[in-house]
């Protein structure tokens, strides 16, 4: 059974992990915006592109993390990872993570990509340069 992405609980989980309230949320967004209609916006599965544009900005969260971001998938890599025996030792740790350990190493790894993303820019805005120097 495939998992959808729900968007809005992305865009609170992200929210609360950084301690931004909804009515702050609100304000960076504009006038037209208040507490309630960030709270409606959470329970939307999908989030229209330009918006999330906009809560990326805020949060300085990358669009791909609201898109992309699966609480399930990330804990069954991190627990696939544990649990690799391909160095040949059986090793199953037994230990009971809590909600916020979980989502301090999905920040971790969120951090990650997008240190790669950014290095990727980088390498992308030198070509280009080197390109344009050529003309």
């Amino acid at each position: 059974m495939e998992q959808k992405i729900h968007q809005g609980r992305n865009v609170k989980r992200f929210r609360e992990m950084l301690g931004v309230k909804q009515e702050a949320l609100a304000f960076d967004l504009g006038e037209e915006w208040n507490q309630k209609k960030i709270s409606l916006l959470e329970q939307k599965d999908v989030i229209e592109e330009d918006l999330l544009r906009a809560i990326s900005k805020i949060l300085k969260i990358p669009v791909e993390a609201f898109q992309n971001f699966d609480e399930e998938q990330a804990v069954n890599i991190i627990s696939n990872t544990f649990n690799d025996q391909s160095n040949g030792y059986n090793y199953y740790p037994t230990f009971n993570v809590n909600p916020v350990d979980k989502w301090i190493e999905a920040l971790d790894e969120i951090k990650r990509l997008n240190a790669k993303l950014m290095q990727s820019k980088d390498d992308q805005i030198k070509t280009l340069e080197k390109l344009l120097n050529k003309i």
